[in-house]
């Protein structure tokens, strides 16, 4: 249903087009003034503005003309028309121009060459907002119905859940079902960019503005102009960068390392972690008042143990992907799917997809889920295989064993092994960054 916004001051007319556009199959809201337009504008953007030219606290054309909604068509009202003002309004953008008293004959025309404009319109961007978002149970039905409510606003959203649930296709999602879909979506690790680099990788650098910058380098925030940055892992960004980030979000804008010359930040940020956000910010990893700014709008990623069904619904996907790239026809046995229902996937999706792939690659015709290391069954990190360290073996060179082992006996997830070694996700990236090993392991 096209939704549409009456923004004019006398309330016997904007009632009156709020019902006709009712009768004629739009979802309507009213505002009597700019300022009442700009909150609801926020919370939803209209797919049609009625918009009278003269309010009580500004110009109309004005307003409009500030919004830059280029998915949204306008149609000015006045009740003072002038071949000027006509001109005017269409130069604007205006689809069409309606005087006062208005004309219901000529209302309802409008409305309806409109609403078939917008319902003719290819349904592939909404459609492939989800197309990646795989699942049936309840769980993802609540998901999907909050993405579609918060993507069309400009609110920032907090996406929390644990590692492998698929936080970065959600804030995809937002992205795809936004009116900034054609633009940029940028998706950024803090926790794998180094703390010396990730200030220059979000804001850029002036050449010079410090020991290798021999260029200008455009940071994440004005590459993504326009469009969305998705900033994962929020609670591993030092506190000194929270505080610029948090200034960035308050005033929409930012200045590259080595200049004061500020540049406006037209990206909308959607933030992720895998931590309790509110324990994170009493443990000092996240600050409350970027907490609060970042929080507009929480989605709580389901894990994977909490959606029925949908375990079996994502294997299959993940096999077909595999038999349509490589020409095959494997199929999982019924032990195979009863093991992985019943799994408790403490890795979630990602860890489903990597049990598919390389039971995939070891199975003939049929997975029949019984691979030895790759059987399903509990396990307990604290229970897994020794190493066998020399005597006289470098400390440093004995770490490296012993995470790199207690990563693989995680199957990859990090935060899992992080967790098993009793050290933070961030010590974790920077020792497997040290030992060249970051771009072979999972989140």
């Amino acid at each position: 249903m096209p939704y549409l916004l009456v923004i004019e001051d006398e309330s016997e007319t904007r009632h009156l087009i709020a019902e006709i556009a009712e009768e004629e199959g739009y979802d309507v809201d009213q505002a009597g003034d700019i300022r009442q337009a700009r909150i609801l504008i926020e919370r939803r953007h209209p797919d049609v503005i009625l918009l009278d030219m003269h309010l009580p606290d500004g110009n109309g054309m004005e307003l409009w003309q500030d919004l830059k909604l280029p998915n949204t068509d306008v149609v000015f009202v006045t009740g003072h028309s002038t071949v000027d003002s006509a001109i005017e309004a269409l130069r604007c953008g205006a689809i069409d121009y309606l005087q006062k008293p208005v004309s219901l004959r000529r209302l309802k025309m409008i409305l309806a060459q409109i609403k078939g404009a917008v319902q003719s319109k290819p349904q592939s961007v909404a459609g492939a907002a989800f197309e990646k978002i795989i699942g049936k149970s309840p769980a993802i039905h609540v998901l999907r119905a909050h993405i579609e409510k918060v993507a069309p606003t400009t609110a920032t959203v907090l996406l929390v859940g644990e590692s492998g649930t698929g936080k970065e296709l959600a804030a995809e999602a937002i992205h795809l079902a936004s009116a900034r879909h054609a633009k940029p979506f940028m998706p950024v690790n803090c926790g794998a960019i180094s703390p010396n680099l990730i200030e220059s990788e979000l804001f850029g650098h002036e050449k010079g503005s410090f020991t290798g910058a021999d260029r200008r380098h455009k940071g994440y925030f004005e590459r993504a102009s326009g469009g969305t940055l998705f900033l994962d892992e929020i609670t591993e960004m030092s506190m000194e960068l929270q505080v610029r980030l948090l200034r960035v979000l308050e005033t929409g804008r930012f200045m590259r390392v080595g200049t004061h010359t500020e540049i406006e930040a037209d990206v909308r940020v959607v933030a992720a972690t895998n931590r309790n956000p509110e324990q994170a910010v009493q443990e000092g990893a996240l600050r409350e008042d970027l907490y609060h700014r970042l929080s507009v709008f929480p989605i709580q990623l389901p894990p994977l143990r909490e959606r029925e069904d949908d375990v079996l619904l994502l294997a299959q996907h993940f096999l077909d992907e595999l038999n349509a790239s490589e020409k095959t026809a494997k199929r999982f046995s019924p032990e195979a799917l009863s093991a992985m229902r019943t799994y408790q996937w403490p890795g979630n999706v990602r860890e489903l997809r990597n049990f598919v792939y390389r039971s995939y690659i070891l199975a003939d015709e049929v997975i029949k889920g019984d691979f030895n290391a790759f059987d399903l069954v509990e396990k307990t990190p604290s229970q897994g295989p020794e190493i066998l360290v020399p005597v006289g073996v470098p400390l440093a060179d004995a770490n490296r064993q012993l995470i790199l082992a207690t990563l693989k006996q995680c199957g990859g997830v990090k935060k899992l092994a992080a967790e098993t070694l009793g050290i933070s996700i961030k010590t974790l990236y920077n020792r497997l960054e040290e030992y060249g090993e970051l771009h072979e392991t999972t989140d």
